[in-house]
């Protein structure tokens, strides 16, 4: 397992890996968002290892397929301080010792439909540890957002990597497009 953790930030309140090992009655879970793709495969491939329960956060009201309009409706909700409803809760965080949480950093910090699983979910007590894409920014303050909206918890640094693959994509395509000069 600690070859999956990797420091996040410097400097950050977190335990060591002997103080967060899930107690022995305690499962693990792993749930994550992902609108891309990029977090839902570490989601899967830390599920199938650990094993661990999966769960993917989904917000009620799915965000656009369009790239920049997701980007532009995340800005308003964390400029507002929006927390998004989401499409399903857990029905119980009993079991779980130790929560694995994945998502893209958006706008320098967590998505707002991360705090909203936060909120919703009682996760006093429990390991938290993070794995985070970001598209080359860094992590923002995701780790503080994780401390403020999950104080009881244990947070440890997690798994970070940068995934920019659709922005560049998308990028990429609409230079070749303009090269064409197609309309």
């Amino acid at each position: 397992m600690s070859s999956l953790l990797l420091p996040l930030a410097a400097g950050s309140a977190s335990v060591t890996q002997a103080e967060a090992a899930p107690r022995s009655d305690g499962k693990s879970l792993v749930a994550f968002f992902s609108r891309s793709g990029n977090t839902r495969v570490i989601a899967g491939q830390l599920s199938r290892a650990l094993p661990a329960d999966l769960f993917e956060i989904a917000p009620a009201t799915p965000y656009p397929a369009d790239y920049f309009e997701t980007v532009e409706r995340a800005r308003q909700e964390r400029d507002r301080g929006n927390r998004p409803p989401i499409k399903a809760q857990l029905p119980s965080t009993a079991s779980y010792a130790t929560v694995f949480l994945g998502f893209p950093i958006w706008g320098e910090t967590a998505p707002p439909v991360i705090r909203t699983f936060l909120a919703v979910h009682d996760l006093a007590g429990k390991t938290i540890i993070p794995f985070i894409t970001h598209g080359g920014f860094g992590l923002g303050n995701s780790q503080a957002v994780l401390a403020s909206h999950a104080p009881q918890a244990r947070l440890m640094d997690g798994f970070s990597m940068q995934a920019p693959q659709e922005r560049q994509t998308i990028e990429r395509v609409t230079q070749w497009l303009d090269t064409l000069k197609v309309k």
